[in-house]
């Protein structure tokens, strides 16, 4: 597998691996968001210690758009989701990456897994007492408002993805159910457009820099690709409280994936 110009030491059973881990996470990540949770330890780890993170943070990118593009069109042709809303928060999430991805290398990195943390807690606590949250589309706005509740929703979390990431989708899917008012089918496909819009934000920022792996993503997008097509029809087709489930675990396992991150440095 030379061809695909990996690091020395990565053989054809790991490059296997990835695409796995690939394939799981674009399903994962298609119904609840959170897929990131998946593919990037995988490339962290499949890549060896002798590769600098950023190489595995800007692949992770590479194949997450694939996977988040596709999704974004399956959601499009089977839930039909607003473009008003959607569109402009989409463009908002793509400037705030930008900004994210610029200011990274400045944050101070010992506090921002805690913060995911309780945030995270705080996400999964709301919506494990309230049953029937995202059961059904009841909008808290309409008009300026809600617009703008959206444009800020995307610009922020936008600006969280190209500086940190973990858990982006997560977020984004909460915070249409739990402050617009979404029901969880609707909300994953306007998150899954907005995510796409936040993947490119950062990947015009890593590309410059000769950090990504193309190769390896590309191939790694095209599992992550068919993972986000099958994970989107899922959704779809199982509905609101299927979704939830799933966001509740993948919010589950996230915190405790980050929690042992923590104690273990």
């Amino acid at each position: 597998m030379s061809w695909l110009d990996l690091p020395a030491g990565v053989g054809p059973g790991t490059v296997v691996l990835l695409l796995v881990a690939a394939l799981v996470a674009g399903w994962v990540d298609a119904v609840a968001g959170g897929g990131g949770l998946i593919q990037l330890p995988a490339l962290l780890i499949g890549l060896g210690p002798g590769t600098p993170a950023i190489y595995s943070l800007a692949t992770n990118k590479l194949a997450s758009i694939c996977g988040t593009a596709t999704s974004s069109i399956t959601y499009y042709r089977r839930v039909k989701p607003d473009l008003r809303t959607a569109l402009p928060m989409a463009g908002l999430a793509f400037g705030g990456a930008l900004i994210g991805a610029a200011v990274a290398s400045s944050l101070p990195s010992a506090w921002i897994k805690p913060i995911v943390i309780v945030a995270l807690l705080a996400v999964l606590a709301y919506t494990l007492r309230h049953p029937d949250l995202g059961e059904l589309t009841v909008l808290r706005h309409s008009g300026r408002r809600h617009h703008v509740t959206t444009g800020g929703i995307g610009f922020v979390i936008g600006v969280y993805d190209g500086a940190i990431g973990p858990g982006t989708g997560s977020f984004l899917v909460f915070a249409l159910v739990g402050w617009v008012g979404y029901a969880f089918v609707e909300a994953s496909a306007k998150a899954k457009i907005t995510n796409f819009a936040t993947n490119l934000g950062a990947l015009v920022i890593f590309a410059p820099q000769g950090v990504v792996l193309w190769r390896l993503g590309l191939v790694m997008g095209l599992a992550n690709l068919l993972g986000g097509y099958v994970g989107a029809r899922t959704a779809v087709a199982q509905g609101a409280r299927f979704v939830r489930v799933v966001f509740v675990v993948v919010s589950a396992l996230l915190i405790v994936r980050l929690g042992y991150d923590v104690l273990a440095g």
